[in-house]
């Protein structure tokens, strides 16, 4: 017997039994091993089994009702199969609506479709158990095919070829009526156009989900099969019903409330649950603890032996070692990298097994209780609290070649010659710095008001100058590594010393040119080098206690008055500023004086009567920082001394797109091209006689963090 097949120029011959030449065949229409019967061709070498040689070229599947599939030789452009979620490369059935499915899972899902699920009754299941630690990897991250939720959560039906199914999901119905759309029924279909399910308004990329087809409505059949009315152990005067939440209240359990989807309530008693929340599974295994834990349903408070914050109901219990923690912290990792601290913190039950010399969270500046779980770093006296740990989850940490605890040691420039202070200091004397073309020499020569060209603050300690070109650097800022792992930023990556970039610090705020700045690789931002220089601990010369960076701070800014939601707080006293304050300059100059203006912190009896600014002759509040010539008698405003373009240099040469001449930067009374009004603030003005355009940079930036649309002409470092 012959076939001609589609998908081959020759005639196929039928092998009714395998011959030593088609034992170590493989059919070309699924990639398997060829195994039974079998059409073939000698000459090409080419071979089917009889199920893809006699499959159809077009099937109408009952799982995907809108569309007939195609069989394809040829793999579509997106080469994954919607049933078992694996590559194509061989014989696929394809629908213009980018539904694809292996030859054999299309044939399978329609046999099952036809015959009903409940026929897979004789199909040996196996158990969910409460460990997975003797499955293969493969099991453990396997999905059920029809419901898409982890396989290993219930006992489940194997039908072979990697491909599972929860025996729960044997008897779905392919048809069925939903109060959230009364109109037409739900029919169980592939879901190869993804929508949001309209319960709880997630979206399943895969797997099989109840829809309806004109009016564009999906639902997840974990959803489908939620009871509309469930009795309930931590709610028994009522039951509780499955609808919309109406007034946004916590959920009882975990007490978070939910922005939108539905929940299961009581009216009466103004009592609601989260649907995750009302049936959490009775057995859990986590990381962060050697035994498993059970489900307690008692609604009693409760203290929770993870993480130190209270519970209120269905806890989780160990009760081999008498732990008690909320059903979320048995998700909580034993180890975590924590960008605050250069070592990983370890999670610990009993704090009290390590010699820790304090107990005072590194992250706020509240005690940690002992008796309860914490993440700590036993060799450097690092204790933080569970919750404060977790606030830095959303970083990303990146395993990198040159990553190494001496990174930020790593100068960024060669040293020339050095000379002694004293008889044991030692310092290098003439440098050669990575971001400046020529040697820079050691001086102590603070006449005159210099401004740091890497932090574009006044220079008032050693600092190194250039003898070729007006090029200053405080001796700290020359000693910033090339590369630095920054606390705050979101890529845990190193980022690289940089200068002469045009950009906002997000940190600050205020705008650069000239300075020196860190680059993040990944998301190519910057930050200023003053900002990247603090630490998470700084000392301020405005307070004689050390600060720590407290993230969940309510208060207000000593420093401005402003309400802070993160700040720098003295442990000590009641100090707190934000970082704005914290990086202001000690000493600036400014064009309504002749002399430095010297930050103050409070007002002295001299000068108390006069609580007004002399810039701007609007009143001060004395409670508040401001700025002070103690020679002229001269207060004013901090921010009408440091505005966001105070540590912008004038001139240079750029190019921006939208202007053919080079351009650069001044301060000149004219009216700008963009607005018409008179440029009062920095503005960039062109430098080719006869050409009177002039722009506010606010006119041209005033939606951007960074200026990637001027270029900088002399830029020779990055």
């Amino acid at each position: 017997m012959e076939l001609q097949h589609f998908s081959h120029k020759h005639p196929l011959v039928f092998i009714e039994k395998q011959n030593h030449e088609s034992e170590k065949a493989y059919c070309s229409g699924c990639g398997e091993l060829v195994s039974g019967s079998s059409f073939s061709c000698v000459e090409c070498g080419y071979y089917l089994d009889k199920l893809c040689a006699e499959a159809p070229s077009e099937i109408n599947h009952p799982f995907h009702c809108n569309h007939s599939l195609k069989l394809q030789v040829i793999p579509p452009f997106r080469n994954i199969c919607d049933f078992c979620d694996k590559g194509l490369d061989k014989f696929v059935y394809h629908c213009s609506c980018d539904l694809n499915l292996h030859i054999k899972c299309a044939l399978l899902s329609k046999s099952i479709a036809e015959k009903g699920f409940g026929k897979l009754d004789d199909i040996p299941h196996k158990e969910a158990l409460v460990s997975i630690e003797n499955f293969s990897e493969e099991l453990k991250g396997a999905k059920c095919f029809a419901c898409w939720q982890r396989l290993l959560d219930f006992a489940y039906l194997d039908l072979g070829h990697g491909i599972f199914l929860h025996k729960k999901c044997v008897d779905l119905p392919t048809e069925i009526n939903h109060f959230l759309h009364s109109q037409h029924s739900l029919i169980l279909q592939f879901n190869s156009k993804p929508l949001p399910c309209q319960m709880c308004k997630k979206t399943q990329l895969k797997g099989f989900v109840y829809r309806c087809s004109p009016c564009e409505v999906a639902l997840q059949i974990t959803c489908a099969e939620l009871p509309t009315k469930i009795n309930h152990l931590c709610h028994r005067n009522h039951p509780l019903f499955l609808k919309f939440d109406p007034e946004s209240l916590p959920c009882q359990i975990c007490q978070n409330t939910q922005d939108e989807g539905l929940v299961y309530c009581c009216s009466i008693c103004k009592f609601k649950l989260h649907i995750d929340c009302a049936s959490p599974p009775p057995i859990i295994k986590g990381e962060i603890h050697e035994h498993p834990f059970t489900l307690f349903w008692k609604q009693l408070p409760f203290i929770c032996d993870a993480c130190g914050t209270t519970g209120n109901c269905a806890s989780y219990t160990c009760y081999k070692c008498s732990l008690t923690i909320h059903g979320n912290c048995i998700s909580l990792p034993p180890i975590i990298k924590f960008p605050r601290h250069r070592h990983p913190l370890s999670h610990t039950f009993i704090l009290g097994q390590y010699e820790m010399k304090t107990l005072i969270c590194e992250a706020c500046p509240e005690k940690v209780n002992a008796q309860h779980g914490v993440y700590c770093c036993s060799d450097c006296n690092y204790v933080v609290h569970a919750d404060c740990a977790q606030e830095y989850n959303w970083f990303s940490f990146y395993e990198l070649e040159d990553m190494d605890e001496d990174l930020n040691e790593k100068s960024a420039f060669a040293v020339i010659k050095v000379s002694k202070l004293g008889e044991d200091i030692v310092v290098a004397s003439e440098i050669k710095h990575l971001n400046h073309q020529h040697n820079l020499v050691l001086s102590n020569d603070y006449e005159g008001h210099k401004v740091c060209d890497g932090c574009m603050l006044s220079i008032s300690t050693l600092f190194y100058c250039c003898s070729q070109c007006e090029f200053f650097l405080h001796k700290s800022c020359a000693e910033a590594p090339k590369k630095k792992y920054l606390w705050f930023h979101q890529h845990q990556s190193p980022l690289t010393l940089t200068s002469n970039h045009i950009f906002r610090c997000p940190r600050c705020f205020f705008w650069f040119n000239a300075s020196f700045a860190y680059k993040c690789n990944i998301c190519k931002s910057y930050r200023c080098l003053a900002c990247a220089l603090i630490s998470d601990t700084p000392t301020f010369q405005g307070h004689k206690h050390r600060l720590y960076r407290y993230d969940k701070y309510e208060g207000q800014c000593n420093g401005c008055g402003d309400q802070l939601h993160a700040a720098y707080v003295c442990k000590d006293c009641k100090f707190a500023v934000h970082n704005r304050c914290l990086r202001l300059p000690s000493k600036i100059l400014h064009e309504y004086d002749e002399h430095p203006l010297i930050l103050t912190y409070h007002e002295d009896n001299l000068y108390s009567e006069y609580t007004y600014c002399d810039i701007c002759e609007e009143t001060r509040n004395p409670n508040h920082w401001f700025y002070h010539c103690a020679i002229c008698n001269t207060s004013a405003h901090r921010e009408c001394v440091v505005k966001r373009h105070s540590y912008m240099k004038l001139g240079g040469s750029y190019r921006m797109r939208s202007h053919p001449h080079r351009l650069t930067f001044t301060k000149k009374i004219s009216a700008c091209h963009v607005c018409h009004q008179p440029c009062l603030d920095l503005s960039l003005e062109c430098l080719k006689n006869g050409c009177d355009y002039i722009v506010h940079l606010e006119c041209i930036t005033w939606q951007s963090f960074n200026y990637s649309f001027i270029e900088r002409e002399d830029e020779g470092t990055s």
